[in-house]
């Protein structure tokens, strides 16, 4: 995942979800360094709304990494839920296993059913799970997300 959001303002888009708060198994680990949804600005005028991942990808966490457990996305969860940020988690149904076929390219579907057994045991109704778009409205009627302006010169 290459970042390069000052291109994104050709797509005329309201919101991107294409960028990691941190994650040293990408290309640009760095990422976007925050948990908060932000604003990019292009200085023409054009404004979109960025919803950085914040959980790390399936792919990366059990196939990569071999991990056996979500413990990793829990960890990351409840430090995300005592700072209020934004908790994005992208997984790719393409990876998980809904049977018993299991390879070195899919894990077992019962370790994303644990973790969202853990958000719903450990946050209800301390949580709002909206549409990407509707967090991106949300993101720019409230200003309160930090800005970022890309693209001058």
């Amino acid at each position: 995942m290459l970042r390069q959001l000052d291109w994104l303002h050709d797509l005329d888009i309201s919101y991107d979800a294409s960028t990691f708060d941190t994650d040293p198994f990408e290309p640009q680990p760095d990422g976007a360094k925050t948990i908060f949804p932000f604003i990019v600005s292009s200085g023409e005028g054009h404004s979109y709304v960025e919803l950085p991942y914040t959980l790390v990808q399936d792919s990366t966490l059990f196939l990569t990494l071999k991990a056996t457990s979500n413990e990793i996305w829990e960890r990351k969860l409840d430090w995300i839920g005592r700072k209020g940020g934004l908790a994005l988690l992208n997984v790719h149904p393409d990876y998980v296993s809904f049977d018993q076929n299991m390879n070195s390219h899919v894990f077992p579907s019962e370790l994303y059913a644990k973790f969202l057994r853990h958000v719903k045991r450990e946050y209800t109704d301390r949580y709002w799970s909206p549409l990407p778009r509707e967090l991106a409205d949300f993101t720019v009627a409230h200003q309160s997300a930090p800005s970022l302006n890309v693209g001058e010169g």
